[in-house]
């Protein structure tokens, strides 16, 4: 193979496997600016009202939950008889969490990835209570048009939502939410 060739070819080659890499990054972006749909059955406000035995229980968290589209705004309402934070966090054992996130169900499992926010739902980054990743995986054992149970695999409690509202999806760019 005289010396062109040679060339030639290694020049090919690099070209295409820059190209391929291209391909890649550009194929594997995580998510678009717009919302999709989501799941219609789930567009709207619900709400747990109680857990069997609560009042027996050491500690609980009340589920809110606000699906728009893609899109899910979690409010959590935990009840603990045991401290285990600072007594300038404990508030007698009774505070509110909040999240947001995007959410997939596929099958009977609800995927959901966020972060936990402040109240106004921005990020929140320190402070009492959690803060960072908010990561629940769900697995939906019923749904109807006026409820849902819910499952998180991490704890195995079900969640039992009723509707309180229906909401319309009209998919925006992310950051108009």
């Amino acid at each position: 193979m005289n010396k062109f060739l040679k060339r030639y070819i290694f020049f090919i080659t690099y070209l295409l496997s820059i190209v391929g890499m291209f391909v890649i990054v550009v194929g594997c972006q995580r998510h678009s600016e717009m919302q999709t749909e989501g799941t219609s059955y789930l567009h709207g406000v619900w709400v747990q009202d109680s857990i069997p035995q609560q009042d027996q229980m050491l500690n609980y968290t009340l589920h809110e939950f606000t699906f728009v589209c893609d899109s899910v705004y979690t409010t959590m309402h935990v009840h603990a008889k045991t401290k285990t934070m600072p007594d300038s966090c404990y508030n007698n054992g009774e505070w509110t969490e909040y999240a947001k996130a995007v959410y997939v169900v596929r099958g009977d499992s609800m995927i959901v990835e966020g972060i936990y926010t402040k109240e106004n739902w921005k990020q929140k980054v320190s402070g009492c209570y959690k803060h960072g990743q908010y990561l629940p995986r769900f697995k939906i054992v019923h749904h109807s048009p006026d409820s849902v149970v819910l499952e998180n695999k991490f704890d195995l409690r079900p969640i039992v939502l009723r509707k309180v509202s229906d909401l319309i999806c009209v998919p925006k760019k992310r950051w108009e939410m």
